[in-house]
């Protein structure tokens, strides 16, 4: 019973490695070709690209089905659409409002933005968390921290004698709050 679970021939690790280079290869050629914004990670459509590609990298590889030219197209498939995808967002504000998830304020100096943790659906502890993450030390040093469209907290610090430039805030839901004092602590 147990044999079939540790059980491999020389034929199928062969086979392993071979589709192993040619798919490497493969991704390697298409990253070369149509840049490394296809692993940046800058929104969710390339998030998902990322997702998508190591599971088909692994699925060509430990297995014969796909095939390695099946699966060698659909990578290639998933390269087109993620550039694709990138030059929709670029040229079209409508589609990039489609496609990607907006930047969520979750902390305006020391104070928590309760409303927009829930929106975003993140715990206070969450928040701590990469707060400590972020090496902030006390709730004083933060000037903002932002929810990313891609799942990543940025946590910005900075001197109090120094302002936010709105510009960098932008699209970003709660900016709105940075105009607002945020002296009041509410952690």
């Amino acid at each position: 019973m147990f044999d079939k679970w540790f059980a491999v021939s020389l034929t199928d690790l062969f086979a392993i490695a071979v589709s192993a280079v040619l798919v490497y290869a493969a991704v390697i050629l298409y990253v070369r070709w149509l840049g490394l914004r296809s692993f940046s990670k800058m929104s969710a459509a390339d998030f998902a690209m990322t997702i998508a590609c190591g599971s088909m990298l692994g699925a060509t590889i430990a297995a014969p089905t796909p095939t390695v030219l099946a699966g060698g197209f659909a990578l290639l498939c998933l390269f087109v659409g993620q550039w694709l995808i990138a030059i929709g967002r670029r040229r079209s504000d409508w589609f990039k409002l489609i496609v990607d998830n907006r930047p969520i304020l979750l902390m305006v100096g020391s104070k928590v933005l309760d409303e927009n943790l829930a929106r975003a659906n993140v715990t206070r502890n969450d928040l701590y968390g990469k707060l400590r993450e972020a090496n902030a030390f006390n709730f004083d040093e933060i000037k903002a921290v932002v929810f990313e469209s891609t799942g990543d907290v940025s946590v910005i610090h900075g001197s109090k004698d120094k302002g936010l430039d709105p510009a960098i805030f932008a699209n970003v839901i709660g900016a709105e709050y940075l105009h607002q004092t945020s002296q009041g602590s509410a952690h």
